[in-house]
């Protein structure tokens, strides 16, 4: 039997719970895998609030680590013993559990580097900054960008590749301790954005030019100060609603603002090409593998405390990676 978590309804972090499930065997295409370490990632509160709604009742979670137990008919990619990694989206949701059944076209071989439980604690959020910092925008050196939740998963990482590229990094944080996590991460100025006014801090910084691109994470609360921070025909990249969605944009706003770009991407659009996502992967593994990025796992978690670990989420306790511990 394995374990998982399931939800009937969507709504509070009260609503997931920890089953004992018949896995079986896999089916054409198919590959089974035993969990090692399980990422837990903001966007799982989405599935969970219907924010992305899903059939019910559902899975949780879509990122996780461990070792294929045996494979389907057809399936040439993997065999049983490799370690691997994956995530994803729809097709990957379940990923809150012991062991399960997956596509093995969504699973990624692991470098022997790269242990479990830092693949978990990274896939999801190291490819989303592999392709925030590779496809986005044609980045230059000496150019400085805005970063928001500079501490959190994602955030950590890409102030570290950033920094790689030889670009100025102005994070925002929630708080002093944050703060303090940023800047050991790469962020040459860290704005408190509850306490400081974010846009004005970042002409401050830049000598009133405004920053080349903006990384917003937090959404409806950092808007206006994204919009604020850039430089003319600069690029906002809204890639995630932590404090709710954004509101409506209308066309002569980025206009009067100096002929601005915003952009919503999506992870899964950048891993959809299997070429693409090999690549992003490997760039991504060969900087953890060589220590040029540390991935900060912060938080452990068991199954059973996936609602603890939700309220953890929401309220911003958190810094770099968590994960559940199978």
């Amino acid at each position: 039997m394995a374990t998982t978590v399931r939800m009937y309804e969507t709504g509070a972090p009260e609503v997931l719970r920890l089953e004992d499930v018949e896995v079986g065997a896999p089916g054409p295409g198919q590959a089974r895998l035993a969990h090692v370490a399980v990422g837990i990632n903001f966007a799982d509160t989405y599935f969970r609030t219907g924010l992305y709604p899903v059939p019910l009742p559902s899975g949780m979670g879509v990122e996780a680590a461990g070792v294929v137990e045996a494979v389907g008919e057809g399936v040439t990619n993997v065999r049983p013993g490799d370690r691997v990694t994956y995530t994803g989206f729809v097709n990957t949701l379940g990923a809150y559990c012991t062991e399960r059944l997956i596509p093995a076209a969504a699973l990624i071989k692991l470098p022997d580097a790269i242990r479990c439980e830092v693949a978990a604690a990274m896939t999801m959020r190291g490819l989303t900054a592999a392709y925030l910092m590779r496809r986005i925008w044609p980045l230059q050196k000496g150019e400085t960008i805005l970063l928001h939740a500079a501490a959190g998963g994602v955030g950590l990482i890409v102030a570290q590749w950033a920094k790689l590229l030889g670009l100025r990094v102005i994070g925002t944080v929630s708080s002093e301790s944050k703060a303090e996590v940023a800047r050991a991460h790469g962020c040459e100025h860290v704005i408190l954005y509850g306490l400081e006014d974010v846009a004005r801090r970042v002409r401050e910084i830049t000598n009133g030019a405004g920053v080349s691109v903006v990384y917003d994470s937090v959404g409806k609360d950092t808007f206006a100060a994204s919009l604020g921070s850039l430089k003319r025909r600069g690029l906002l990249v809204c890639v995630g609603t932590a404090s709710g969605p954004i509101p409506p944009i209308e066309a002569m706003q980025l206009a009067v603002n100096g002929s601005l770009f915003v952009t919503r991407p999506a992870l899964a659009d950048y891993i959809a090409d299997p070429a693409e996502k090999a690549a992003l992967a490997e760039e991504l593994f060969s900087h953890v593998a060589a220590g040029r990025i540390r991935i900060e796992i912060n938080q452990r978690y068991e199954l059973q405390d996936a609602a603890h670990a939700h309220r953890d989420l929401e309220s911003r306790r958190t810094t770099g990676s968590s994960i559940f511990v199978i």
